[in-house]
């Protein structure tokens, strides 16, 4: 099946993800990836600006805790229609996947006024990102979905970059139309509509994604924020102390079977209300260990 490259008739590397063009390809724009590379600028920042504020926004109003606060911060979260103009992730496993944008954004509403209100409240839950660890339901594929939305502005402006940089998206019979999108805006904090220049690939216009944006799993995952960060914690609280003065501490694989500390997010957000309360942020824990591992990971591995 034809890439964008190969669509287009462009030889050598790309700096944008070379999707192939008629099919949902399986990765996934992965907005912690995005904070880490820094690179494309000015695009980077960009979408860092729209993440953001459009977050601070959404914690701003359950932080609030006023009925108004509260009807805006989900009606923010209700505004995310289906982002398939990049071809990235699975349709089946998206916002249509689950029923539509409107029951996703309630969805995740719900659990921030809930469940992870505290950590919303002491500030441990502050980036986009955070979400995936501690909300059920959210993974790689609704990430990606709610993250092109928020920077589909930045993300129209690197694709009207890219046709600068090659005249083949204009060449011969290639077309490009001009659209109205909801866009985020970061400076007003609002949802807003702009027109934006897209090429069209049979007849369905084309948003490209910066290379090393998109991914195959997320940085920040909530099995592998259970695996490091959770679990060892846990063994921490269970350590005991040998007569030589050696730490001994529990096997991991013997602490999963313990009542209270099975894999899933309830268990993640347990002990890290757990640990914040002994002054230890697992967050900022576990996003130094993506940091300190990203390099290992650019061509889409898995961190260990």
């Amino acid at each position: 099946m034809p890439t964008v490259s190969s669509h287009y008739g462009i030889a050598g590397p790309v700096p944008f993800v070379d999707v192939e063009t008629d099919v949902d390809n399986r990765l996934y724009v992965d907005p912690h990836a995005i904070r880490l590379r820094g690179a494309p600028q000015p695009f980077t920042d960009g979408a860092l600006r729209c993440i953001d504020t459009f977050f601070n926004e959404v914690t701003g109003s359950v932080i609030a805790g006023t009925p108004a606060s509260h009807a805006y911060g989900q009606r923010l979260l209700q505004h995310f229609v289906e982002p398939w103009e990049t071809r990235l992730g699975m349709a089946a496993e998206g916002f249509h996947g689950h029923g539509g944008a409107e029951t996703v954004g309630s969805w995740i509403w719900n659990t921030l006024v809930s469940d992870v209100e505290a950590l919303v409240r002491v500030s441990v839950l502050r980036q986009l990102e955070d979400l995936a660890l501690f909300v059920d339901g959210v993974d790689r594929d609704i990430t990606s979905d709610v993250t092109t939305r928020i920077i589909y502005g930045p993300l129209a402006k690197f694709t009207e970059s890219m046709m600068n940089a090659y005249p083949q998206f204009t060449a011969g019979h290639h077309e490009v139309r001009v659209y109205g999108k909801q866009v985020w805006n970061p400076v007003d904090r609002i949802w807003d509509r702009e027109q934006v220049a897209l090429p069209v690939v049979d007849g369905k216009p084309l948003l490209l994604v910066p290379k090393g944006w998109a991914r195959p799993t997320l940085l920040m995952s909530a099995g592998r924020f259970y695996e490091t960060s959770v679990l060892s914690f846990a063994q921490l609280e269970q350590a005991v102390l040998a007569s030589n003065g050696k730490l001994i501490k529990t096997p991991k694989d013997r602490l999963k079977k313990q009542a209270g500390l099975g894999r899933g997010r309830i268990t993640n957000l347990r002990v890290t209300m757990r640990a914040f309360e002994n002054e230890q942020d697992l967050l900022a824990s576990f996003k130094a260990f993506v940091a300190a591992r990203f390099p290992d990971t650019e061509a889409g591995g898995a961190v260990a």
